[in-house]
């Protein structure tokens, strides 16, 4: 396919493809669909090896959020039966992420519900991060707090923080019908906050709230604008509860097409498999390896991920190894001008991307995190705050299988987190 072809030849010169590029590889056939993977395979293999970085994420602060973002089981109005906690002490959260770098994690993200943090809030999360620095050498640790207000980027940074992550979820153009209380320019505005301190801006999205193939299109390129360092795909969890719930518009095949998309606008930067992805890919996981070169360990903010055990199975059973700690993510063109910026931190918002290079890297080499609201967005485990546990969710055993062109959700089950225990997270 002429198409493929070019977008290959496009990804390893770290060229941008056209939106109408881009629109094609979504509009491509489910019987093209293998012709796609090995595309964007070739592009991230050149790019990224075999190797796949593995984040695990603390959730430090679940729920009761004033924020309406209608994907959100933490949002305003939630009635979704999920964990509830105020902050993680220190050691509690440094307890929980030690379960993820023991499973293979390189990167650890620190999350909390919330419209962003109060100086307090930022000076609580930097006596976390020295915490979990202090007793896990060499981990990187990225921060999802929210909407920044100027200067908290740069006490992060000081308190040891490597990345940054918020992401931009949806297009400019159709953000206002999915959150109210605050706009697509906020969430632009702390990405660049964290790029001007040296931070490694991490921001992404979320597909399957009913958004068209040019508002995906749109956001991946202005995520490529922004020049994230790492750009995690989430997939739509439609919490019961929420004003999404009935949003069932996956395949596995269309979640497949979306990495490709993703890939092929940003090559040479980290693109992470994120929420959703047990509950939209499925038994397909190992093909989008393929394309991604990165995945999060475990449970997400308030639903169940895939155990840690069958998620370093399936990445050995498919030709790929879990990237070592010593080893950098992000291509030596990245992360020579990343080290730069981190230490000259001002450098601001793609200042040092290169002119075609796609969404690069600003700060240190490395990943970045998950995403800040959960329903297909988020992260973290538990950490083990709440007293007792919560029975998981099953889908309704009734569930209306339709044609085999569209989503099953017959073949879903969404389980929520429980209450805290004593036992690690499942890495």
């Amino acid at each position: 396919m002429d198409l493929l072809n070019t977008l290959v030849e496009k990804g390893l010169r770290r060229e941008s493809p056209t939106r109408e590029e881009a629109l094609a590889v979504l509009a491509t056939s489910d019987d093209d669909l293998l012709d796609v993977v090995s595309a964007a395979g070739k592009v991230r293999r050149h790019w990224f090896g075999r190797r796949v970085k593995l984040n695990y994420l603390v959730n430090l602060k679940s729920g009761l959020c004033p924020e309406d973002c209608s994907y959100c089981s933490q949002r305003l109005g939630s009635t979704a039966g999920i964990l509830k906690y105020s902050w993680l002490k220190p050691d509690e959260a440094s307890a929980a992420a030690a379960a993820g770098v023991a499973g293979g994690a390189k990167r650890v993200c620190l999350v909390a519900s919330g419209r962003g943090p109060t100086d307090r809030d930022v000076e609580r999360v930097g006596r976390t991060i020295e915490a979990i620095k202090e007793q896990n050498e060499g981990v990187e640790v990225c921060a999802c707090l929210g909407l920044l207000s100027d200067g908290q980027a740069e006490r992060l940074k000081e308190a040891g923080a490597d990345a940054y992550n918020h992401n931009l979820n949806t297009s400019e153009g159709t953000y206002g019908e999915i959150t109210t209380t605050h706009t697509y320019a906020d969430r632009v505005d702390t990405v660049q906050k964290a790029h001007g301190a040296g931070l490694s801006a991490c921001s992404g999205l979320i597909a399957g709230m009913g958004e068209t193939d040019e508002d995906l299109v749109d956001v991946v390129f202005a995520l490529r604008e922004l020049d994230s360092d790492s750009v995690p795909v989430n997939f739509l969890i439609p919490f019961e509860g929420t004003p999404l719930a009935k949003e069932w518009n996956l395949t596995p095949q269309r979640c497949l097409r979306i990495l490709a998309m993703v890939r092929f606008v940003c090559p040479d930067v980290e693109v992470r498999i994120a929420g959703g992805r047990e509950v939209h890919l499925r038994t397909m996981q190992p093909l989008a390896l393929n394309i991604a070169n990165s995945i999060f360990l475990g449970d997400y903010l308030t639903s169940e991920g895939q155990a840690g055990k069958a998620d370093l199975e399936m990445i050995a059973d498919a030709g790929f190894e879990v990237e070592g700690a010593g080893t950098t993510t992000l291509p030596a063109h990245r992360a020579d001008v990343a080290a730069a910026s981190a230490a000259a931190a001002g450098g601001g918002c793609g200042s040092h991307a290169e002119a075609g290079a796609g969404c690069g890297s600003h700060a240190e080499a490395g990943g970045g995190c998950g995403s800040h609201a959960q329903a297909g967005g988020g992260c973290g485990p538990c950490g083990g705050a709440a007293p007792e546990a919560t029975p998981a969710a099953e889908a309704p055993a009734d569930a209306e299988a339709p044609a085999a062109s569209g989503a099953r959700t017959d073949l879903v089950a969404v389980r929520r987190r429980g209450a805290g225990t004593d036992l690690a997270p499942n890495a």
